[in-house]
């Protein structure tokens, strides 16, 4: 038969008690704080576990526990958890370390197909191949874990960020001269300003190829918006191509060349075309400067931007937005209905024009 529970003798000071009066009272201190500074306050004046439990509606065992502990080691002891000791990690320092080093690696240096690891496969490599190294703890590893271990330490093996080297030693020297042609623009545009008259007749085009744009059908209708029902268009996921895919070199000097004929019919006679282009060979191959020799002098002159430095031609800019117009989601039944829908739309740009304002100024480059 159990016996009966003696009553706790339980002292405490003033300010003990004055704080677990005012504990008690709180409304931003923590549940279980609050809780046990209640129990200890009501306990000094009715020495009960039951009372105690039966007016607080705890459990008397738990009454019990606080007043015990609070007796042994102090009252504001009793108001938090003991430390734990917790259960020893399961993974070794040794294999975490193994495991990081491991997807610093590439998938692909390790006999696999994949370019990068994705944190299932990391998982399964560990698991094979993690115990014949010496790593037992990871012979059950699982993709969860894998993505906390990683994620703790700022590892993201599956994903990839470009970033941008720079191999032209004499990058700030032709961006410099790409912008000293467009501040020649805002001399002109002065000018112009100024006077009807020039003296100077200046034509300054940027130059770009875009590749990349396929020529591809939807193998059903397009369903249009329909209010309240669907707020866009809903297109098939499936498509077909009119173009099949084969990797030849088109952007060659005859093509180029064309170009120049283009240029160099919309323009008048005395004036100076200056094109702003990249650094591709059939822009400096033998075949264009034997036909740039047949023009007169002056006629044409080339400014190069630097590797890397395509951002400085403001073609890119037109590209961009053409894409993101014109382009986006555009779906065709042939190469010639892509090629009429693009000259299409540089007739609507032309017919609608936008000034563009270069904010990148000389002195930035400086």
């Amino acid at each position: 038969m159990a016996g009966w529970r003696q009553a706790v003798e339980l002292a405490m000071t003033d300010e003990e008690i004055e704080t677990l009066t005012a504990l008690s009272r709180s409304r931003t201190e923590p549940a279980r704080r609050v809780s046990r500074a209640a129990m200890l306050l009501a306990y000094r004046e009715t020495p009960s576990f039951f009372a105690v439990g039966r007016r607080l509606g705890a459990h008397h065992q738990t009454v019990q526990r606080c007043v015990e502990r609070a007796a042994a080691d102090g009252a504001l002891a009793a108001l938090d958890e003991r430390p734990r000791p917790g259960k020893e990690p399961v993974i070794t320092p040794a294999a975490k370390a193994w495991l990081v080093s491991l997807a610093c690696d590439k998938a692909r240096e390790h006999g696999y197909p994949h370019e990068l690891w994705t944190t299932r496969l990391l998982a399964r490599h560990a698991r094979e191949h993690g115990p014949e190294a010496g790593h037992e703890c990871l012979a059950r590893l699982v993709q969860g874990t894998v993505c906390k271990l990683l994620g703790h330490e700022e590892i993201k093996p599956h994903k990839v960020r470009y970033y941008l080297e720079n191999r032209d030693a004499e990058f700030e020297q032709k961006m410099a001269e790409v912008l000293y042609v467009y501040r020649e623009v805002q001399v002109l545009k002065k000018a112009a300003a100024k006077s009807k008259k020039s003296d100077k007749s200046v034509a300054i085009v940027s130059y770009d190829e875009k590749p990349g744009i396929q020529a591809i059908a939807t193998t059903a209708p397009d369903l249009p918006p329909v209010s309240g029902v669907h707020a866009t268009f809903a297109r098939d996921h499936e498509y077909k191509r009119h173009v099949h895919a084969l990797v030849q070199d088109r952007h060659r000097s005859r093509e180029f060349i064309e170009l120049l004929k283009l240029l160099d019919a919309a323009y008048p006679a005395r004036t100076a075309i200056k094109l702003i282009l990249d650094n591709h060979s059939a822009h400096i191959s033998r075949e264009t400067r034997v036909w740039l020799d047949t023009r007169p002098a002056g006629r044409f002159q080339f400014t190069f931007t630097p590797k890397h430095g395509s951002w400085l031609n403001l073609v890119e800019g037109f590209f961009s937005k053409f894409a993101r117009s014109v382009l986006r989601h555009i779906r065709v039944r042939s190469k010639h209905e892509l090629k009429q829908r693009i000259i299409a739309g540089i007739d609507d740009v032309n017919r609608h024009p936008v000034i563009h304002t270069w904010s990148y100024k000389l002195a930035d480059a400086a």
